[in-house]
């Protein structure tokens, strides 16, 4: 499932394309993707402005001047392509070619600027809805919500706060996303190597006896921040399904220093270590045993 970066990256390659646009056409070629569209989906779109483009976790927000929210998320293999008079925006070094009809375009959004927005989705686990913006922090999709990585309620502080007295492993609390809201597993394993946390360390550990953050708090909420941004600069993480909108692939694959590196030499300079694997709430963890001792 793309993880936050690549859900930020696609914000960013859609924003220039719907923002400040109107929908003029909405072709809706299903009733349903993991849900139903709401009803009358495409005539409460047609004729709307995209007054904002934003993302909350791993959704994406395009506020409409109706007062609606148009909510999209991407699944499994969910991705939007954006073209001009049916060429690709802003072409990419690696590029997927694509056809004018795909079998997996679910819906196609034709915009006031003259883009197409079109959204495919070969295992249909994506999803979109329409929500009132005064109710959307108490919807479905938000009102269990933790806080933004990305944020700046993100701290040492809040870390202490939030995982005090906590027995759970340390990256099941951190993949709780009723704590903090966006991380997967690719990043929390990478921002644990970097800050040398075992990923089976009870979280209440990061917490003193008195409730105040340890130093190791303080770091792990600036290398969150730190992974999520470099990953966000490179395009994301191409694993699989994911692509930017212009078709090309992300590059922080190409950084990863314990993902997917099970039995590879460990790369902190002078460490001996080789990156193991073990399985946590049936994912897959990679790590350092001697960067990362318990």
């Amino acid at each position: 499932m793309p993880e936050l970066p690549e859900v930020e990256t696609v914000r960013r390659g859609l924003e220039p394309a719907m923002t400040g646009a109107r929908f003029t056409k909405v072709v809706q070629r299903r009733p349903d993707l993991r849900f139903p569209f709401p009803e009358q989906f495409a005539e409460r779109l047609i004729g709307q402005e995209v007054t904002a483009l934003g993302r909350r976790a791993k959704y994406l927000l395009a506020d409409l001047s109706s007062g609606e929210v148009l909510v999209m998320h991407l699944g499994m293999s969910g991705r939007f392509l954006v073209t001009q008079e049916g060429r690709s925006v802003r072409p990419g070094e690696f590029h997927h070619e694509h056809g004018a009809v795909g079998t997996h375009d679910h819906v196609i959004f034709s915009l006031s600027n003259g883009a197409t927005v079109t959204y495919n989705d070969a295992r249909r686990f994506g999803f979109m809805d329409l929500v009132p913006r005064s109710t959307i922090e108490s919807c479905r999709h938000f009102r269990d919500m933790g806080i933004e990585p990305l944020g700046n309620e993100l701290s040492g502080e809040t870390i202490a706060k939030l995982f005090g007295g906590k027995r759970t492993p340390l990256k099941a609390a951190l993949l709780d996303q009723r704590l903090i809201a966006g991380l997967g597993n690719i990043y929390v394993c990478e921002a644990l190597f970097r800050t040398g946390l075992h990923p089976e360390a009870p979280a209440g550990s990061l917490t003193t006896s008195k409730g105040k953050p340890t130093a190791k708090a303080h770091r792990l909420a600036e290398v969150i921040r730190d992974v999520l941004n470099e990953a966000v600069e490179a395009g994301g993480s191409t694993l699989r399904d994911h692509a930017q909108v212009d078709g090309s692939l992300g590059y922080f694959q190409h950084a990863f220093r314990v993902y997917d590196r099970e039995g590879e030499p460990c790369v902190t300079p002078g460490c001996k270590g080789t990156v193991s694997r073990l399985v946590q709430g049936g994912r897959s963890t990679f790590y350092c045993p001697t960067c990362q001792a318990k």
